[in-house]
């Protein structure tokens, strides 16, 4: 069953986005035609790699947010859920801050595009650096049918990202 799509968000919204996360970064523009759309790496494949837009060196304990340049396009009841690559979690600890990302399918409207973020930490207990080159794979989404109660009435709509669905106008 086909449920999605990716697509890029506008290049005014990535670039605007990038430069806050790295301002000193050279070449916004290459960055934003060269970045992946996330993709399945085999046919038994239940996640869709999630690409870094940029180098990543994180000492331990150290935090990166990472504007990927995508937004999910999702049928309404589904739900897109972001995990951290599974070698990268094992290795380093590298893990999502989150804890595990929920891109709800109104999401794709709201006012910054649907920009996907990763804010990602090297949580490692054994000191290690971690290095990541350009366009490698840091998370994975799965898509996940939900359900609703049988007295849900939510009529509430979505104005931005984290935080706002229940944020008054």
């Amino acid at each position: 069953m086909r449920i999605a799509s990716f697509e890029k968000v506008s290049r005014e919204r990535f670039i605007a986005d990038l430069r806050k996360s790295f301002p000193d970064l050279d070449s916004p523009e290459q960055i934003y035609e060269e970045i992946r759309l996330p993709r399945r790496a085999t046919a038994g494949s239940a996640g869709y790699d999630f690409y870094t837009t940029v180098p990543i060196h994180l000492l331990p304990q150290q935090t990166i947010l990472i504007p990927t340049g995508i937004r999910a396009l999702i049928d309404p009841g589904y739900v897109l859920l972001l995990f951290p690559r599974s070698s990268l979690g094992f290795k380093y600890r590298f893990q999502l801050d989150n804890s595990v990302g929920v891109i709800d399918s109104d999401y794709a409207m709201a006012e910054n595009e649907g920009h996907i973020f990763l804010r990602m930490t090297n949580d490692s207990l054994s000191g290690k650096t971690l290095d990541i080159r350009r366009n490698e794979a840091v998370a994975q989404g799965i898509f996940l049918p939900f359900g609703l109660t049988m007295d849900d009435d939510a009529t509430g709509v979505r104005h931005g990202g984290f935080g706002s669905t229940n944020r008054k106008e």
